[in-house]
């Protein structure tokens, strides 16, 4: 397989634009009616009488036909390009779909992310777990939830016989594994089990979770997985270190400021809804150097070991300087982070500007608070900031 060190930014980034649609699609009919909140429904329940070919590998619940229909009108794919769709949920059990991409000539599985509450719990469940890879690595660490969900995919695949049945009918197309958020992660480890008997295989992983694959794991992803990161995105800085990282920079924080916190979560909460620049106003932590605020306080000391009994966060952290309890864990293969090149806010604003380059884990080691971390992370913003710089590396084209 070709190294990533060769391929072109602008071809990754129009590839992400393309597979993006697979991973938006695989959330099915609430990110259609959510991006299309007018049209969706009259849409939909024009299709839902019409009934599906009864030679379609369809498991799971999908009332009124409103979920396969939504992946057909954000895909623009056919019936007969679907070799499996999958709606089954359960901790541990995602829905996913493949397909047959005839544009790119590609066997797709796009694993849905976080719909439900049982995908909150295969998010939680965040202990590391051991992956032994023959003649690859000996011990790598992985999200154990997302381990979970993967192993139930790639049984599905493996054990069913859908892989042989999409190469069977088309043996010349290569395979590509693509979600986003927890379907990301999925799609990322399922890959990592796949690569050895699809070495060409390549995945892309849109805003996957932080705290995912141990460094060793990350370094061999690094050959044919893409992970596609937006801004200030939260769900790819969330790790078990770095929510401690922040869990002691807000009792820092609340230590040192003085200022009423009702004042500071009214000015925030207006900033979020009507826009406009953080106020400007000099804070007593204004004159103080840096230094001096990485030095423990007595207040904050107090606030450490003279907590109230329902306070249990802490309960086993006597020192803030203690060192962290779990190993750390980083994003899967080479990182494409896209930032806005213009950050103001405003309620009728024009078309955002988006940049994007080359990155690496370290940039994603600590939570960055702002008021876009989670609307970073939605699909539909993903694949926006996608669609605006593949429309302008193809403007650029004939220049």
């Amino acid at each position: 397989p070709v190294c990533f060190q060769t391929d072109d930014l602008d071809v990754e980034l129009e590839n992400a634009a393309h597979y993006m649609l697979f991973a938006a699609a695989a959330y099915g009919w609430p990110y259609y009616v959510y991006t299309n909140p007018y049209t969706a429904l009259c849409k939909l329940n024009g299709d839902c009488c019409r009934n599906r070919p009864t030679d379609s590998d369809i498991t799971g619940s999908d009332r009124h036909n409103f979920h396969f229909g939504s992946i057909l009108k954000i895909t623009g794919l056919q019936y007969r390009d679907f070799i499996h769709i999958s709606f089954h949920n359960k901790i541990y059990e995602i829905p996913f779909f493949v397909a047959l991409d005839h544009k790119k000539e590609a066997i797709v599985v796009a694993v849905r992310g976080t719909l439900s509450f049982e995908d909150i719990l295969t998010d939680l469940s965040a202990d590391c777990e051991d992956l032994t890879l023959e003649e690859v690595l000996e011990n790598g660490f992985v999200h154990k939830g997302i381990t979970q969900a993967a192993n139930y995919i790639y049984r599905k695949l493996i054990n069913d016989g859908i892989l042989n049945q999409a190469f069977t009918i088309a043996p010349e197309y290569k395979l590509v594994i693509v979600g986003h958020s927890l379907g990301g992660g999925t799609a990322s480890i399922l890959a990592i089990m796949l690569r050895n008997s699809f070495p060409t295989l390549r995945c892309y992983a849109f805003s996957p979770p932080g705290g995912l694959l141990s460094k060793s794991l990350a370094d061999y992803t690094k050959h044919f997985i893409i992970s596609v990161i937006v801004g200030k995105d939260l769900v790819a800085r969330l790790s078990m270190p770095n929510m401690e990282d922040l869990k002691r920079r807000i009792v820092r924080v609340v230590a040192n400021c003085n200022r009423p916190k009702y004042q500071i979560l009214l000015r925030g909460c207006w900033y979020e809804i009507f826009g406009g620049d953080p106020d400007d106003f000099p804070t007593e932590l204004d004159g103080r150097n840096q230094d001096a605020l990485t030095q423990p306080l007595l207040a904050e000391e107090s606030l450490m070991v003279h907590r109230s009994p329902s306070y249990n966060a802490l309960e086993e952290e006597p020192h803030l300087n203690s060192p962290p309890q779990y190993p750390h864990l980083y994003l899967p293969g080479k990182i494409i982070h896209i930032v806005e090149e213009c950050s103001s806010r405003r309620l009728c604003s024009s078309d955002i500007k988006y940049t994007a380059k080359w990155s690496n884990e370290t940039i994603f080691s600590s939570i960055l608070i702002s008021p876009k971390m989670i609307t970073d992370h939605m699909p539909d913003v993903v694949l926006k900031a996608l669609n605006s710089l593949s429309q302008e590396h193809g403007s650029c084209l004939p220049c």
